[in-house]
């Protein structure tokens, strides 16, 4: 039997696990459900989808869980205790996923369901990611299209590892990939960036990105704002970097205009320029100052946060349910002795929350 065959032959032994987080996406759970679990039953492979509850103020967890007892999907739940951020929940099903393969999702199915096959068929080749890239955004505003290739192209100029342009979190990530993501526990996240700071063997696949099917979008352009800012500034020091040169020229500039002053009042015998353009200068160099100021905080601000060490999320387990017979691995979510208190097994991140039964 070649190669080829005896992957073939031992796919059916694999894992794949469907994350999505969820917040305040209580309509939107059983049309996810019903668009999904067709596609998964025709994968040669033992599927299960976990939720992510990113601290929802309706009843997505109910929703969740209701629609578990209906359907023939495996459907598991992880409620943390407050609203974290899509990245942090996003982290948490991570590191509860017991799959060889993991496929992140939205659930308001702008990331068409139809491509899981496709992922998997290449994941087969032997990539070990498999990503969505959007060829079509006609959905999106004229203003959020325009911004976000500016993004792309300012991101990818000044760090060090590129992230695909249109590419969300939409992808296949093999296990080996994902134990070396467990290693990459910042506080600030931007999980774009992260998954192309991995490598690996990486492929990616066209599709037209479709509208929203239910619920409204949680976010808004200075949500959007700040999220490429965490990007840009947890990926590159170029931001910061950048005010030597600043700082360089100015002086500089500086320097030749004083003795271009010099050499008017001594050849010339010009006076020397007044109130108007001293102070204009003055409140330059003031503007200049406080914009490197505040690009400097913005990099003592993400250290502040990197060393207090604080998890970065933490699980309501009253609300959750998950497979405690699901085999563990690093970064799993998993019973640790008897005192009925779960551990976040990963790395430094030592969450402890208690266990109520499901």
């Amino acid at each position: 039997m070649d190669r080829k065959e005896h992957s073939a032959a031992n796919f059916v032994r694999e894992k794949l696990s469907l994350i999505v987080p969820v917040y305040n996406e209580e309509v939107a759970i059983e049309p996810f459900i019903r668009a999904v679990e067709p596609v998964i039953s025709s994968l040669d492979a033992d599927v299960d989808i976990l939720f992510v509850d990113d601290g929802s103020q309706d009843l997505t967890c109910e929703a969740i869980l209701a629609i578990a007892k209906t359907h023939a999907v495996r459907i598991r739940l992880i409620a943390l205790s407050r609203n974290f951020g899509k990245e942090a929940a996003l982290t948490a099903g991570i590191d509860a996923a017991s799959g060889h393969a993991v496929i992140p999702m939205d659930v308001d199915l702008q990331d068409p369901p139809e491509l899981i096959p496709l992922f998997v068929r290449e994941w087969r080749k032997g990539y070990k990611v498999v990503y969505g890239r959007r060829t079509d955004r006609g959905e999106d505003t004229w203003f959020k299209r325009i911004t976000s290739k500016v993004f792309y192209f300012a991101f990818n100029s000044i760090s060090q590892s590129g992230i695909p342009a249109n590419a969300g979190d939409f992808r296949l990530i093999d296990r080996c990939a994902l134990d070396a993501l467990a290693s990459y526990r910042e506080r600030t996240r931007f999980m774009k960036g992260l998954f192309s700071a991995l490598g690996f063997k990486t492929t990616y696949i066209d599709y037209k990105r479709p509208a929203r099917k239910s619920g409204n979008s949680k976010w808004n352009y200075w949500k959007l704002w700040n999220f490429a800012l965490d990007g840009i500034f947890s990926f590159s020091t170029v931001p910061i970097r950048i005010w030597t040169y600043v700082g360089a020229a100015i002086a500089s500039l500086s320097f030749l205009y004083a003795l271009v002053i010099v050499a008017k009042t001594l050849i010339l015998g010009l006076d020397v320029p007044g109130y108007a353009s001293l102070i204009t200068v003055v409140l330059f160099l003031a503007g200049v100052q406080l914009i490197s100021l505040g690009i400097i905080g913005e990099y003592i601000a993400r250290i502040f946060l990197e060393t207090k060490q604080r998890p970065i999320y933490t699980v309501d387990y009253s609300k959750s349910s998950i497979n405690e017979n699901a085999e563990p691995r690093k970064g799993n979510l998993k019973v640790e002795g008897g005192d009925g208190c779960i551990l976040t097994a990963v790395s430094d991140v030592r969450t402890l929350a208690q266990e109520t039964s499901t």
